[in-house]
């Protein structure tokens, strides 16, 4: 009776095992359950961004209200006409045919005068008894090229030193040139030079056109709109000045392209003499 209460030590209850107590036992790896919440958060965070988009996209196809319309600037002051300026209805009344047209603009008179009679014309304003033009302020010209009949406008800025007041003619001007007002003003002897040098503008009875600036023998004139922008050969270079060498030819279109003023006309005869004498341009960094 004894033996039977004893319990059966070779067979073992079904329990789980010690290892798998231990597994449920031990927490979970921190650092597997803060990937997994990341990756979450980035799923979670990528379709409030596309949610995002698809809710803009819609506002942008829904027309919304009309813009108000830019409003245009104010456009600036423009030149009128000044055939009822009493100077211009003077010179018209006293020479039939001198003025083509007057403008005035912000307050600067411009007349248009027949060429054949700009003489006469100047002759009237420096004598004039209520605002005697008596001084030639300035006088230069202007090349359009399309205007093929007169592609030059010679221009007379006058100033009345009694009255203070200012008037600026034009006279239109084709090859065979225009009268010289010197005979008015004397101080026109250079200024009409200085046309006749850059424009090729030739001045009748002009007591000594020459040219002013440039040499006499040069060929062309510069304020022309077609003449070129950048030094070039011509027939006074080569007569006048040294031959280039390749080598130097090379150094000059190497100097000119890094902008050094010092090789621009006029300047091109200093250079190319620094170049004969085997001296430097520019000294070499050391």
């Amino acid at each position: 009776m004894a033996q039977e209460d004893k319990p059966d030590l070779g067979s073992k209850p079904d329990a789980p095992s010690e290892k798998t107590q231990q597994d449920q036992a031990r927490p979970a790896n921190p650092s597997s359950l803060s990937a997994d919440a990341e990756k979450d958060a980035q799923v979670e965070a990528a379709k409030a961004r596309v949610a995002a988009a698809k809710e803009q996209a819609q506002k942008a196809a829904t027309p919304g209200p009309p813009k108000a319309p830019v409003k245009k600037k104010e456009e600036g002051p423009k030149p009128v006409d000044a055939a009822s300026h009493p100077l211009v209805k003077k010179l018209r009344e006293k020479f039939d045919g001198a003025v083509i047209e007057a403008s005035e603009f912000l307050g600067q008179l411009s007349i248009r005068v027949e060429p054949a009679h700009i003489v006469e014309v100047c002759e009237a304003l420096r004598s004039d008894g209520d605002a005697p033009f008596n001084y030639l302020s300035d006088l230069t010209c202007v090349h359009y090229p399309d205007r093929k009949e007169a592609p030059f406008e010679v221009v007379y800025n006058l100033y009345s030193i009694p009255a203070n007041e200012r008037v600026r003619l034009k006279v239109a001007v084709d090859g065979e040139g225009v009268d010289s007002v010197t005979g008015v003003w004397p101080a026109a002897d250079w200024p009409e030079r200085e046309v006749y040098d850059l424009f090729g503008v030739r001045f009748r009875n002009h007591p000594d056109l020459r040219r002013i600036l440039l040499p006499p023998d040069w060929e062309g004139h510069p304020l022309r709109k077609d003449y070129p922008l950048e030094f070039v050969e011509n027939k006074w270079t080569a007569d006048h000045l040294p031959e280039f060498t390749d080598v130097q030819k090379e150094q000059l279109e190497q100097r000119r392209a890094y902008g050094l003023e010092i090789l621009s006309v006029p300047q091109e005869r200093e250079v190319r003499e620094l170049f004969r004498s085997g001296k430097e341009v520019m000294p070499k960094d050391k």
